[in-house]
């Protein structure tokens, strides 16, 4: 299998505090990360070591497989760690000819190309300073996009867009990978933008790797569920393994359960349980999406 990037068990120590606790990662070439973790959880932190704007305290980076030229491999990668800084007194087009200058891009033909791809071909003369915050966030991507990248690391790009304006990014990113292979490492506190996005997971708290998934393994452990709640929910656990022989459930908030199986027979499963003396007081078939699945992973760790 074929990394792009390689994190092993680095770490980033601020004062006493671990920013970074021993995390490693691999991520697959064509593929769609999706960072996710709360404020300080040390997304950005992460994301500056592969840039190379922090050094890591231990650990090892690997890039395209090589920990020894990391610089030269950072030429094929693009990044956007922050708000992307846009002259505004200037055109998309301007903008994009300053960083070609600065990136060193050969052809200005690409401008053309990259206008193309971000949907800003027909803004013409107008400047920057007339974008919307989607426009602007649209020209970072066409920035980082210049120099034709493998790789690129975009720390919330959508941050502060409204929906039109996140499904424009959404809909780039995911061109970019389809089409031109590209791998993406993004993160994002919008959690159902990135189930939107992402063919992969990786959830992070207090700089530690909680869990990596792939799309179709989120999507069995977000699989629907009965959520059943009674006035005795330990007794209803144990009448559900008795009767009913259920294996497939699991008690949450400590006052749930959440059923997955015998989805096709929920008459049955209600009749044991009252029939056996508990009182129903919720009973609803569900599903969890992201977010409630991550807050799952990290609640109990944070409690």
């Amino acid at each position: 299998m074929e990394y792009a990037l390689q994190l092993e068990n680095i770490t980033k120590i601020y004062g006493k505090e671990k920013a970074v606790d021993d995390f490693s990662l691999s991520i697959e070439k064509g593929h769609i990360y999706g960072l996710i973790g709360q404020n300080g959880a040390g997304k950005t932190t992460i994301m500056k070591m592969i840039a190379g704007l922090a050094l890591q305290d231990s650990g090892n980076i690997k890039i395209f497989g090589d920990s020894r030229n990391l610089n030269e491999h950072r030429g094929r990668m693009s990044f956007m760690l922050e708000a992307p800084y846009l002259e505004g007194s200037m055109t998309a087009y301007e903008n994009l000819q300053y960083i070609r200058y600065v990136r060193g891009v050969a052809s200005q033909d690409r401008i053309s190309e990259v206008l193309e791809i971000i949907g800003l071909t027909d803004t013409g003369k107008k400047t920057v300073r007339g974008f919307s915050l989607g426009m602007r966030q649209r020209l970072g991507i066409g920035m980082a996009l210049l120099s034709s990248p493998e790789i690129m690391v975009l720390d919330e790009p959508v941050n502060g867009l409204d929906p039109e304006g996140i499904v424009e990014i959404r809909c780039i990113l995911k061109r970019l990978c389809e089409e031109q292979g590209i791998t993406i490492l993004i993160s994002s506190h919008l959690l159902s933008e990135l189930s939107e996005l992402c063919t992969d997971f990786v959830i992070i708290n207090k700089g530690k790797l909680i869990e990596k998934l792939s799309e179709s393994e989120l999507k069995i452990r977000c699989r629907n569920h009965l959520t059943i709640k009674t006035d005795k929910i330990e007794q209803t656990a144990a009448v559900l393994e008795k009767c009913l022989n259920i294996k497939e459930y699991k008690v949450v908030h400590e006052d749930e359960i959440q059923l997955y199986e015998r989805l096709d027979d929920i008459e049955l499963v209600s009749k044991t349980i009252t029939s056996n003396g508990m009182i129903i007081t919720k009973f609803v078939i569900e599903g969890e999406n992201l977010e409630e699945y991550y807050l799952s992973k990290v609640g109990d760790i944070n409690e």
